[in-house]
């Protein structure tokens, strides 16, 4: 653990996807902060059933959340990406209900738990910024939900390519041009709840189309526009969002 990114010079608020700290709450939000966690590709950042004295806010790399039967079957619910805030739900329901893995070598901005209640009661702005946090990550689920259970399985694809490039592009990585995604086709299959056979046979149509790439390091989406309209899906509703 380190604190070599302060606040203050965070580059993920220059960006216009996140919203303008108030100085007092920029303030709080610096004296909150303990440092920042580096961990690398692979590593358990959270276990379900744990219990955390942190929550995490992603400053750069690629991560996922996922449960598992007790037979190891996984289940990935979502994808974290820059500015995207891990360990919430351990901090309020005691324990965590699912794990966080890292997709690539990733920096964490680290906070103490314990003064969360003082967020709460100190400085409503805030507060207001991470039940919005929360709300949004249960209209994602939504919308994972509703892919799985209605739309086929090159419909689901499209969608989740095109959902995650799109997330990409809103906080710069990779800009407007292709969008480079290191997961694999084992991660497409555990989200989308299809066999890897299958998902292998689903993605060979998307790069038939040439709406994608397919290399060992992960997939590069070519046509964003093109993988929503093969979902029917309308795109990322949020325009400026919360920063902790």
């Amino acid at each position: 653990m380190t604190r070599q990114v302060p606040c203050e010079s965070c580059p993920l608020r220059q960006m216009p996807a996140f919203r303008e700290f108030e100085k007092p709450e920029l303030a709080f939000v610096s004296s909150f902060k303990r440092g920042e966690l580096a961990v690398d590709k692979g590593a358990t950042l959270l276990s379900e059933g744990s219990n955390s004295a942190h929550l995490f806010t992603v400053l750069s790399g690629w991560g996922f959340r996922y449960k598992l039967l007790e037979d190891g079957r996984r289940q990935i619910l979502n994808y974290v990406l820059p500015g995207d805030m891990i360990g919430l739900q351990g901090s309020l329901m005691g324990e965590m209900q699912h794990s966080v893995e890292a997709l690539s070598p990733m920096l964490l901005c680290m906070f103490e738990r314990d003064r969360l209640m003082e967020l709460y009661r100190d400085y409503p702005g805030l507060a207001y910024d991470i039940t919005w946090i929360a709300a949004r990550e249960e209209r994602m689920l939504d919308e994972a939900l509703l892919s799985i259970g209605r739309r086929s399985a090159l419909e689901r694809a499209a969608y989740l390519l095109a959902f995650i490039a799109s997330r990409a592009r809103k906080v710069g990585m990779n800009g407007k041009g292709k969008v480079d995604i290191p997961i694999t086709q084992q991660h497409v299959a555990d989200t989308l709840g299809l066999s890897l056979v299958h998902t292998n046979k689903t993605i060979r149509k998307l790069i038939d189309r040439k709406l994608v790439q397919w290399r060992d390091g992960g997939c590069t989406v070519l046509d964003i526009e093109g993988l929503m309209a093969l979902a029917d899906w309308g795109g990322l509703a949020e325009h400026v969002r919360p920063l902790l």
